[in-house]
C-alpha cells in the first residue's frame, strides 16, 4: 500500500472534517459535543499526518506503524465523530481501543527505528 498517498487522503478528510464542524456543526452542537467533534479532528490530524510521515521514516515495516494508525483514526476519531453529531455516549466505550491502536502504532514506530538504527 501506498501509505504515504493514504496519509495524503486522510489529511484532505481531516481538513474536510475540520471544516465542516466549524461551519456545518458549530451552531448545530453543544459546547460539549463540540469539544468532542474538535478533539475528534486533532487527533485524525496528528495521526494522518503520522501516516504521511512514516514510509520516510523506515526503509521497511512501514505498514507494521500505519495500520494500527488507522485503525486507531477509525476507531478513535471515528467514535468520537458519532459520538458528537448523535450525542449516544455508549459510543465512547469504542475510543479507547483507538486510544490503544495509537499508542502502539507509536511504539511500534519507535522500535522501527531503533532496530534500522535511523
Amino acid at each position: 500500500m501506498n501509505w504515504s498517498a493514504a496519509g495524503a487522503v486522510l489529511l484532505a478528510l481531516a481538513v474536510a472534517a475540520g471544516a465542516f464542524g466549524a461551519h456545518a456543526l458549530r451552531a448545530r452542537l453543544d459546547a460539549y459535543s463540540m469539544s468532542v467533534y474538535e478533539k475528534a479532528v486533532f487527533y485524525h490530524f496528528i495521526h494522518a499526518f503520522g501516516i504521511l510521515v512514516v514510509p520516510l521514516l523506515l526503509r521497511a515495516n512501514a505498514g507494521r506503524v500505519c495500520w494500527p494508525m488507522l485503525a486507531g483514526i477509525v476507531l478513535f476519531s471515528g467514535s468520537l465523530y458519532a459520538l458528537a453529531g448523535s450525542g449516544v455516549r455508549a459510543l465512547g466505550i469504542v475510543t479507547p481501543f483507538g486510544g490503544i491502536a495509537f499508542i502502539v502504532s507509536w511504539a511500534l514506530l519507535a522500535y522501527e527505528l531503533v532496530r534500522q538504527h535511523v
